[in-house]
């Protein structure tokens, strides 16, 4: 698969996280894509910045959705 290609599949993961974080507020931004360890890295915005529920949503709902979606992916941090 395509740089490309791994990169609008996450982009799609993360649309169907987005109403979720809405509702409170937040949104998510990927920042990066590493392919060498293919590694995501995201940065939370608006109410979700500084929330203490923000690890238990990147491990929880964020990591996992990304995961289902896009297996190749290794693991997903949050950048702050």
């Amino acid at each position: 698969m395509l740089q490309e290609e791994m990169l609008k599949k996450i982009e799609e993961a993360l649309v169907k996280i987005r109403p979720l974080l809405a509702q409170d507020g937040g949104d998510i931004e990927l920042l990066s894509f590493d392919p060498g360890t293919q590694m995501v890295t995201v940065r939370f915005l608006g109410a979700c910045q500084g929330c203490p529920m923000a690890q238990f949503t990147l491990q929880r709902i964020i990591k996992t959705t990304i995961q289902e979606s896009c297996p190749f992916v290794t693991d997903v941090i949050l950048n702050p």
